[in-house]
């Protein structure tokens, strides 16, 4: 029979330990403290004093210094294979094996003119991987999440976008899916006819917001009825847009000769490729026809800004545009860092006028924005109605000094280190080296661009910035759209000049 054995656990007490003191009595003297056979009262500790953020950051002869930043350091540059295939798909693959994951982009060149080419597409995204003829809508979702997969698309006046990652080991399922549906999508009626009641709900909703709006009326001023204006399809045209439509414009669009496929991730880049001919084998280019590249939109010219009544709004958008250099353009490492200290991050002194000293806007921004074979500086920031002149002097402003002066050289300094780090930041991840590389495939860049761009941007003098501002910013380039209540903004806008009212 099992003998339950109690135990005792006692605390032994050396020579030097004090005896341990009844519960609830109070100590009759202070602690003391043994330092060196000899018992001292303990000390009483005292608080630093709280110092204000202010105190922090200043020493008795002067401001602290703030640390000069680390030089960058070389970084491994991942391995890349391009390979064009029989149908004329380009296909890269690069190495990046920080997770156990692969990137997808697959950039169909899209270009089309009219509000109903504009509502096929969005429709045809909104449906093109929503199930095949071999597989349901909820088949395909299965398939991908067991290989913890998704695929997406969405489209704009330039380009299809297929967008998709997988685990490294579930590529070939993800290929397998993206295959499917790129050469036997369903397109079935209640899937096409619910994604358009769904998109045309959204447009309607969209259409109205203020920064839409303003959006709308500034493609307009700059490129006219380009199709590239056409970011947001008409809700009517949509309405009547069924399958058969969308099917069609599938067969006639979607097509492999002049499309890009990246991949990015834990692979072998030379057995992807393999993997991609595979799979994508049966997907070709009927006559050899190849994808619709948008035409090339004209250059913005510089002119009034123009005036668009919106009642009752407490806001109003500016936008002002202007013809930029593309990222093939030899000077356009320096017009970014001009840029920069324009108004393309927190430190600029267009944030740091409208926004730090005067309190005009919350944010207010500019970017250079592009399309193949043309780019524009765009600058907008939202304001309140009683101070939109004001605000707009000040923008105005701005041009002028960054155009006549130009940037000190610790300003392009400054905007140098953002810009290299914000470059390797974006590069960092598997999804934004993928990213990246679709979007320059889509203005002809490749990878050999990339690599090269820190480069340019570490040999950039102020000279050349300061040339490049001269160019950019130059008040007499910019035109744009001010949109708001007119009854509030116009007796403002007149003083100042340069805004047609309507």
């Amino acid at each position: 029979m099992a003998r339950t054995t109690s135990t005792r656990t006692t605390s032994a007490r050396t020579a030097d330990a004090p005896a341990a003191r009844p519960a609830g009595k109070a100590a009759s003297r202070p602690a003391r403290t043994r330092r060196a056979g000899v018992d001292h009262p303990a000390a009483a500790v005292v608080a630093p004093p709280n110092r204000s953020a202010e105190q922090i950051g200043r020493t008795d002869r002067g401001p602290r210094p703030v640390p000069d930043l680390s030089p960058a350091g070389r970084t491994r540059e991942p391995t890349l294979v391009e390979r064009v295939t029989d149908s004329g798909l380009t296909v890269v693959a690069v190495r990046k094996p920080g997770t156990p994951l692969v990137e997808l982009r697959l950039r169909i060149p899209f270009g089309g003119r009219g509000d109903a080419h504009a509502a096929r597409a969005e429709l045809l995204a909104a449906t093109v991987m929503l199930g095949t003829g071999s597989r349901s809508r909820e088949q395909v979702d299965s398939d991908l999440a067991v290989v913890g997969g998704h695929l997406d698309a969405s489209v704009d006046p330039a380009r299809l976008l297929v967008s998709g990652s997988a685990l490294s080991t579930g590529l070939p399922v993800l290929l397998e899916v993206l295959a499917d549906s790129l050469l036997d999508p369903a397109f079935r009626r209640h899937d096409v006819l619910g994604e358009r009641d769904r998109l045309a709900e959204y447009i309607s909703i969209s259409a109205s917001q203020p920064s839409t709006v303003a959006r709308r009326y500034l493609q307009k001023q700059r490129f006219g009825d380009h199709p590239v204006t056409l970011e947001m399809p008409d809700a009517q045209v949509l309405a009547g847009v069924g399958p058969a439509a969308v099917r069609g414009l599938h067969t006639r669009a979607v097509l492999p000769a002049g499309s890009t496929l990246v991949l990015v991730g834990d692979l072998s880049p030379a057995r992807a490729l393999d993997a991609v001919e595979q799979a994508l084998q049966g997907w070709r280019s009927p006559d050899g026809r190849t994808t619709a590249m948008v035409a090339t939109p004209p250059a913005v010219v510089g002119g009034d800004l123009v005036a668009h009544h919106r009642a009752g709004a407490v806001q109003s958008q500016v936008r002002l545009t202007a013809a930029a250099p593309t990222r093939e353009d030899p000077g356009y490492a320096a017009a970014q860092i001009a840029n920069l200290v324009y108004g393309g991050y927190f430190s600029s002194r267009l944030v740091e006028n409208i926004r730090e000293d005067k309190g005009f806007t919350y944010s207010a921004h500019s970017g250079m924005e592009f399309w193949p074979g043309r780019a524009a500086m765009t600058i907008a920031f939202d304001t309140a109605s009683d101070v939109s002149a004001a605000a707009l002097l000040e923008t105005r402003y701005e041009l002028g000094r960054m155009a006549l002066t130009g940037p000190t050289e610790a300003e392009v300094e400054s905007a140098r280190a953002y810009a290299l780090g914000t470059l390797a930041t974006s590069l960092a991840t598997q999804a934004g080296y993928a990213g990246t590389l679709s979007s320059l495939a889509g203005v002809g860049l490749d990878a050999r661009w990339l690599r090269a761009h820190p480069a340019r941007l570490q040999a950039v003098t102020r000279d050349e910035v300061v040339a490049a501002a001269a160019e950019l910013f130059a008040p007499t380039a910019y035109t744009g759209v001010v949109v708001g209540d007119l009854a509030v903004l116009a007796p403002g806008l007149s003083s100042l000049g340069g805004v047609v009212l309507p």
